[in-house]
Order: structure tokens, then C-alpha cells, then sequence
């Protein structure tokens, strides 16, 4: 079917922008997007995926306030339209490629509005690609790209509007695309062992740089995936790829952290050591990440909505191991806000983890 992408000269197969290269269901194609107040008082966090053979493409919009973690979720079918990048009351809309985009978030009964514009701070950072199996087939073969950005508008929430005006709010944004896990279980066999797996991605935010780290390790504690880097912000635009060194203090009772240690290491000059410090953490379920209803590429009807609120204190975290942890983060003299994402599921060497459900 011909659709309004297919005018531009940018075609990577045979067919019409409407299909893609493989016929994998589990194909993907996502945007996450984040921001905080500089005193990490107020967070916000957006989510768009669309999946081309599941015919679905969902959204949700999360805003942290006071304590409380507020959610928006949507999902539609997708039709030929790639470029049709709405879904429910969130759109997302690209104003510059790379450089300045917005946000809406229109009426909806979790009482969520925004109206957000973002401003890159640094390029866009080509994370190395994922590539990953379990037993017979491919977990994981994608694309992602990092970017520091600015952010200016406005967020409704609980009843009261926020202006983001004077001093910018900090966040990052990424776009990753190609196949992993998502939608209903696929079926067939299941692969053996014992379920692992360790994640972490934080970026950081500072008035003159910015910063991102990432690795994920088996269970031995042996990095299959990992990088850091160092960017200058614009209009000095430049970035500097670092080896990576963690040590992580876990909360007692969880697999959050409760403060970690980020040593990024250039070719040339002195290492960064970052040390992040949380304030609280932000359920990643609220953007569909393992929601049993409300998952990545799930169906859940042709056109749906629908809200659900967490109170941050009284969550369990071992039903919540997939979280960003708001942090206050330090370089040195620097002082700066950023998150720290992480998953620890499973068995972990260097962590002492060793079944599926110990804690720290």
C-alpha cells in the first residue's frame, strides 16, 4: 500500500514503506523520551512503539509528582501509515530530525496534559548494536540511538499546570528499532536454566556535559554489551567513547540500587567517575515495560485507553525490578541530574545474587 512515506528517497527494500524487512513479529520501531525538574522534584516519561507485523502501535505518557506515579496508556491498530505517530490523547512529532521535536498529550481521565518541545543538547550517540539469542532463537537484534535534550512547555498533573520556563528541564531521548521479545509469548521451546538478565543504561545531564553509560553482563558477570561515552553539548558538539567500570550498592531487601559508581575511562585525558544518588524510582511498568495487559505490542483493542496511578512508597520491589532511578549525580565539582536504569533478574556473581529471588 502506498503511504505518504513512500515519497521520500529513503526506501531500504523492494516494498512500500507500510512493510518492513523481515517478516519477524517481533519487529519494532520506539521512541522513549524523559525530563526533570533540576531538583528532580517532578519527572516525566513517554513511550511510542509501533509494531508492523503485530499491527499495532501503542504510547503512554507517566509523570512522577509528590509521590505518585500518574499513567496514560494507549493503543491502536496500526494501518498502513507509518507516519501517523499518535496514539489515544499522545502524539509525538519530529519539528527538526535530530535537533527539536514535540509532544502532546491531549484530555484523558487521568487528568495528564502536556504540551512539550525538546531541544538537543548533544548528537545523537549510535549505541553498539544488540545481538542476542536464547537457546533457539533471536532475543535481540536492534538498533538504539541516545540523545541529550532540553525541554520547555508545560505538564498538567493532579490538578495543577507546571510551566517549564526560565531554565530548561534536562532529559534524554532514544530511538531504537529492529527485533526483540514483544507482543503475546510467541510459544514453541522455552529455553532452559534459570531466567537472567542485567541492564543498566543512565544517562546524565551537567551544564557543560553530558554523559551516558550502559552494559549488560550474564550471569558470571561477564559484559556481553557495553559502552560510555562523554559528550560536549551544543554548539560545541563533540563526544568521546570511554571504557566503563561499575560498582553498585543495592538497597537492602531489593535489586535497586542505592547508590552507584561510574567510572568512564577516554582514550585520552583523565577518567569521569560519576556517582549517582537516588531519589526515587520510576516504575518502568507504567510505560507498558512487562505490563500484563498493557505490554510492549500487545492487543488489546483497535483503538483503547487507559490510566492507573502507583504510589511510589508503597510498591513491592521485587514485583518492580524493571526501574529508572531519579539521581542526583556528581562528577567531581560538577553537580548534575540524571537516571539510572536497571534490571536484575536472575543470577549475578558480582551483585551476590545467585536464584531468581534473593535480594540484596
Amino acid at each position: 500500500m502506498i503511504t505518504p512515506a513512500d515519497e521520500y528517497l529513503t526506501h531500504q527494500t523492494p516494498y512500500t514503506f507500510d512493510s518492513v524487512f523481515t517478516s519477524d513479529r517481533n519487529f519494532y520501531d520506539r521512541y522513549f523520551f524523559n525530563g526533570y525538574s533540576r531538583d528532580g522534584a517532578v519527572y516525566f516519561a513517554v513511550a511510542m512503539g509501533a509494531y508492523p507485523n503485530r499491527g499495532v502501535l501503542d504510547a503512554a505518557f507517566n509523570v512522577v509528582f509528590e509521590g505518585v506515579q500518574y499513567c496514560v496508556r494507549a493503543s491502536r491498530a496500526l494501518d498502513g501509515d507509518r507516519l501517523d505517530s499518535a496514539a489515544g490523547p499522545v502524539r509525538v512529532e519530529v519539528l527538526e530530525p535530530l535537533r527539536r521535536g514535540r509532544i502532546t498529550v491531549t484530555a484523558n481521565d487521568a487528568g495528564l496534559l502536556a504540551d512539550l518541545t525538546w531541544t538537543a543538547r548533544s548528537v545523537p550517540n549510535e549505541e553498539p548494536h544488540f545481538n542476542r539469542r536464547a537457546g533457539n532463537t533471536v532475543a535481540m537484534d536492534y538498533t538504539r540511538m541516545t540523545q541529550h535534550v532540553a525541554w520547555a512547555g508545560t505538564i498538567t498533573v493532579a490538578g495543577r499546570t507546571i510551566e517549564i520556563a526560565g531554565e530548561p528541564w534536562w532529559g534524554s531521548r532514544d530511538h531504537s528499532w529492529g527485533v526483540r521479545r514483544v507482543g503475546e509469548a510467541q510459544g514453541g521451546r522455552p529455553p532452559g536454566g534459570v531466567p537472567q538478565f542485567f541492564w543498566n543504561w543512565a544517562p546524565a545531564n551537567f551544564d557543560d556535559l553530558c554523559t551516558l553509560y550502559t552494559i549488560s553482563e550474564d550471569a558470571a558477570g561477564v559484559p556481553w554489551h557495553q559502552a560510555g561515552v562523554i559528550l560536549t553539548p551544543y554548539p560545541d558538539a563533540r563526544e568521546s567513547h570511554c571504557a566503563v567500570h561499575h560498582e553498585l550498592s543495592y538497597k537492602p531487601g531489593s535489586r535497586h540500587i542505592q547508590s552507584a559508581t561510574i567510572t568512564l575511562s577516554p582514550a585520552t585525558g583523565e577518567p569521569l567517575v560519576l556517582t549517582y544518588r537516588p531519589l526515587y524510582q520510576f516504575l518502568m511498568q507504567g510505560l507498558g515495560y512487562g505490563h500484563p495487559t498493557w505490554g510492549h505490542g500487545m492487543w488489546v483493542g483497535p483503538n483503547e485507553t487507559s490510566t492507573e496511578t502507583y504510589d511510589l512508597a508503597a510498591i513491592d520491589p521485587m514485583r518492580h525490578l524493571h526501574v529508572q532511578a531519579v539521581c542526583e549525580v556528581e562528577a567531581g565539582s560538577r553537580r548534575g541530574m540524571g537516571v539510572f536504569e536497571i534490571i536484575v533478574a536472575g543470577p549475578h556473581a558480582p551483585s551476590g545474587f545467585r536464584s531468581l529471588t534473593d535480594t540484596a
